[in-house]
């Protein structure tokens, strides 16, 4: 009897490790891969990169790569001389390292859901404001953001992202963290 006890305990034990194993690796370890990055679900990777932290945040807020594709982010790189109005001048030093740095940690590199969810909504589009993206678009005709909440003063623009995204910069763009300023 007590043989049967200690089988049947052996394979209790067994079937709970398989079966932690399979829950850890049935998503192909996209699961683990987030929380190996510390990646919440709407959450992208912050910048990391001072040259571009300077040369793009001087502007405007340093926008997260993972938020467009590579292709985008190379016609950007490309139009710098006309850049929304704005004439960028960076020597072609800094431009191929930005460049690298953008590829390297554009949507498509990245691997987290909202990069995934503007890839699939773009359908092999090269957006070239984040703010253009059908996902982004989508999210933002929320019931729950009032009539003319981008034209108020504080916010200025769909591309303020931090000005209702508190954690904007951080990447962090859960709903629930999201003050529209009156």
């Amino acid at each position: 009897m007590q043989r049967i006890i200690l089988i049947l305990s052996i394979l209790l034990i067994l079937c709970l490790g398989v079966g932690v194993a399979f829950s850890d690796h049935g998503d192909n370890g996209r699961k683990r891969h987030k929380e190996r990055r510390g990646l919440g679900e709407y959450q992208v990777p912050a910048v990391n990169n001072p040259l571009y932290q300077e040369q793009c945040g001087a502007c405007h807020m340093a926008y997260q790569p993972a938020l467009l594709p590579a292709a985008s982010w190379s016609k950007i790189l490309a139009n710098l001389p006309e850049h929304f109005g704005e004439q960028v001048d960076l020597s072609s030093q800094d431009r191929d390292a930005l460049g690298g740095y953008m590829a390297a940690n554009a949507a498509e590199s990245c691997g987290c859901k909202i990069s995934r969810k503007i890839l699939k909504s773009l359908r092999g589009g090269v957006p070239l404001r984040i703010s253009q993206t059908p996902y982004i678009l989508h999210k933002h005709e929320d019931d729950d953001i009032p009539p003319g909440a981008f034209e108020r003063k504080p916010v200025g623009s769909r591309g303020n992202c931090k000005a209702c995204h508190p954690t904007a910069e951080q990447g962090q763009y859960d709903d629930d963290l999201v003050r529209i300023p009156r």
